[in-house]
């Protein structure tokens, strides 16, 4: 006969860790051996951890040199060719020689660490779940209360572009290269979003007159080193909300992609960036480049620490409605999804929760 389990009450639990406001660094701080129940993932979601492919070949998300892609005409066609190959097939791909200097993503990477290490007192004082109001937020699963299972990490999160927040209320140690790195995404963002573009046979500044490059939110994650990795993860099974995403990943590695019903791992590359495309692009796009299921697995090693740069407008007051280009549709190639906002496709987005499901279904025609 199995085994009852206790009953536990899961609201009280996930209320008394939210109160904390230590997020789970807080817990590894207090010296847990096990990881709490409300972190708990079905064994099912942990399971298909493989980067080899049925016929024994290691497989890998495709890795894009940018150099040359200013100058040389010729270049720039085969860097559009290769982005379009790896939006199409695996919605994933590193960028490498991308303008970004090694030592400010070395710098940003030292300033996630500063601000999840520093004194909890001041750490608390970004302490929020209202992300409507408040420039900056520091918390631990945006989706706490709605998700099955929570994720081992804790979050800052803040929108630097077109509206950034006053200097005074970034965290002082971090402030000044938030705003460089930021700049710097911008930058790389504009050349992304005109190769994404032309990929899709449409003219350089396609992408960007329809404002996918104008809003950008900052999410630096930190992930303890967790005592049961087996049990938990990281960030569960979900694609982007957003056009595009910009992620810079220490040494530590964890984040997997799904490729053909396989997790392949995107192992750190010293200076590379990993570029993924959002469920936005995929709705305009009409499916022609995918925003692909990935999460990042829990480890024994960390704290891993990492920073994605989402290009997103969802808290302008836009109203402005997406839906397929006009210039990508034909008879043999139909809409197949139907005019919404972003902040509609969010707010289901958020509503919903990371529960391993596509948002993007349920604007399908």
């Amino acid at each position: 006969m199995a085994e009852l389990k206790p009953e536990y009450d899961r609201t009280s639990e996930l209320k008394a860790f939210d109160e904390t406001k230590a997020g789970v660094k807080g817990l590894v701080d207090s010296g847990i051996k096990q990881v709490p129940r409300i972190f708990h993932h079905p064994p099912d979601l942990l399971e298909k951890n493989s980067s080899v492919s049925d016929d024994g070949i290691c497989v890998s998300i495709p890795v894009i040199d940018l150099k040359g892609t200013k100058k040389d005409p010729g270049t720039r066609q085969e860097i559009v060719e290769k982005v379009r190959s790896a939006s199409e097939s695996w919605g994933f791909f590193q960028v490498v020689n991308h303008g970004i200097p090694v030592s400010v993503l070395e710098e940003m990477k030292d300033g996630v660490v500063r601000f999840f290490e520093q004194d909890l007192e001041v750490k608390k004082k970004f302490f929020t779940r209202d992300v409507r109001t408040k420039k900056v937020a520091y918390n631990s699963n945006f989706d706490l209360y709605s998700s099955p299972a929570a994720n081992w990490r804790d979050t800052l999160f803040f929108f630097m572009a077109p509206d950034p927040p006053m200097p005074e209320d970034l965290p002082e140690v971090s402030r000044d290269i938030m705003k460089e790195y930021s700049k710097q995404v911008m930058q790389l963002g504009y050349l992304l979003f005109e190769l994404l573009s032309e990929a899709l046979g449409l003219q350089p500044d396609h992408l960007k007159d329809m404002d996918c490059a104008k809003g950008l939110a900052m999410l630096s994650h930190y992930y303890p080193a967790c005592p049961q990795p087996e049990l938990t993860l990281g960030t569960t099974k979900h694609s982007d909300n957003n056009f595009l995403t910009v992620l810079l990943q220490d040494h530590i590695g964890g984040l997997q992609v799904l490729h053909q019903n396989q997790w392949v791992d995107v192992p750190p590359t010293p200076g590379a960036l990993v570029i993924n495309i959002g469920d936005l692009l995929q709705l305009i796009s009409n499916d022609g480049f995918k925003s692909v299921e990935h999460r990042v697995v829990a480890n024994s090693a960390g704290p891993r620490v990492s920073v994605a740069c989402f290009f997103s407008t969802v808290l302008l007051p836009n109203l402005r409605t997406y839906g397929p280009i006009e210039e990508l549709l034909s008879e043999e190639n139909p809409s197949r999804y139907r005019e919404v906002t972003i902040r509609e496709y969010v707010a289901y987005y958020r509503a919903k929760g990371l529960d391993g499901t596509s948002a993007l279904l349920h604007f399908k025609l």
